[in-house]
């Protein structure tokens, strides 16, 4: 297979896992926080910085790639590690998620889902099959299959039908995969908040014996609880030895409650979101860096954070960058999200070698 995961420690006290991903293009000490840059950059924050704080892996998107630049375009560059210039691993979605966030400017079928371009309405036909050829020219290291995500609330039985199709596109997907040795498929796993249909998907998911598996299809505005019994759900029925990455999740207490549940990858875009809108994680909870009383607050954000902007500036600087829509203050607020969870994770790693999470 493309990669090979590791077990190193498994927690005493919970189902946190310690682990090492082996990739093509670098190893990922896990559980792993991976910054989303959608669409080949992480939103306000330059390569430099990504490898200066510790960034393992970013994940990127096949349905933004594919309409601009263009799937010719990074083919003709080489790839996307080429035309981006990202020499770590690097994870791409398979445009699933756009079936749900997107969901007025798309029609599904059993055959596929036809778009039309939040860019300028042009029509286009996603296949399980077209997923994935876009993906192997991408050359990422692991790819997404394509898989159908649906909105909360929804009823039993359309989630029911959204797992077959999901599971049906699995098979597709793997059979039209043809650069095997390089990247990795990963399956996805449905069934909204079932617990019947997380574990039949689980169960057909699993049967393809894939590299890994990922849990799609929460933190779509269901409670976090039943997010949660969902990860619990599905527990037993994901392979020990095989990565588990949960989709679309990226606070500290989601990703504190998903890692003593077993899942070793996260990704989300709400760091850098949030710190665009003018707010930055702390210890403390988060820390509205626009309201007034920072104005003379000549701190920085935290005092025992070594990322570059708390090494260098003060609240009431990044007040004024914010106040005054500099955009020095969002790369400089994002810079602080995005360090802030790697670090989040490297504790949890640590915790988990030393049994104290």
């Amino acid at each position: 297979m493309a990669i090979k995961f590791e077990l190193i420690k498994k927690s005493k006290k919970s189902n946190a896992r310690r682990g090492r991903l082996y990739t093509p293009h670098g190893v990922i000490e896990t559980p792993v926080f991976m910054p989303v840059g959608t669409q080949a950059t992480v939103k306000a924050i330059m390569h430099r910085d990504l490898y200066e704080m510790g960034t393992q892996i970013i994940l990127a998107n096949t349905y933004h790639l594919y309409l601009r630049p263009g799937i010719d375009v990074i083919k003709e560059a080489g790839g996307l590690h080429r035309f981006m210039n990202w020499q770590k691993p690097i994870l791409t979605d398979s445009g699933g998620f756009q079936v749900f966030s997107l969901s007025k400017l798309r029609k599904i079928t059993d055959d596929g889902v036809e778009f039309r371009s939040h860019i300028d309405g042009s029509r286009h036909f996603f296949t399980p099959e077209k997923v994935i050829e876009i993906q192997n020219i991408l050359g990422s290291d692991i790819i997404m299959a394509f898989d159908e995500c649906v909105p909360y609330p929804v009823d039993h039985e359309y989630a029911k039908w959204a797992v077959e199709r999901t599971a049906r596109w699995l098979k597709r997907c793997k059979a039209h995969h043809k650069n095997t040795e390089n990247q990795a498929l990963f399956g996805i796993v449905q069934g909204s908040t079932y617990k019947d249909l997380r574990i039949e998907s689980a169960k057909r998911t699993v049967e393809e014996d894939l590299p890994g598996y990922a849990i799609g299809g929460l933190s779509v505005g269901e409670p976090k609880e039943r997010m949660y019994e969902m990860i619990e759900v599905l527990h037993p029925f994901l392979p020990e030895d095989k990565p588990r990455y949960l989709m679309g999740v990226g606070t500290p207490d989601c990703l504190y409650e998903s890692v003593i549940r077993g899942v070793d990858m996260f990704d989300c875009v709400f760091a850098t979101r949030t710190a665009r809108n003018g707010t930055v994680f702390t210890k403390e909870g988060r820390m509205i860096i626009k309201n007034a009383q920072y104005a003379k607050d000549f701190r920085p954000i935290e005092e025992d954070c070594d990322c570059y902007t708390c090494q260098n500036f003060t609240r009431a600087y990044l007040r004024h960058l914010i106040k005054a829509e500099e955009i020095l203050g969002a790369i400089l607020l994002s810079i602080h999200n995005v360090r802030f969870l790697l670090r989040f994770m490297e504790k949890l790693r640590k915790d988990i070698e030393e049994d104290r999470i």
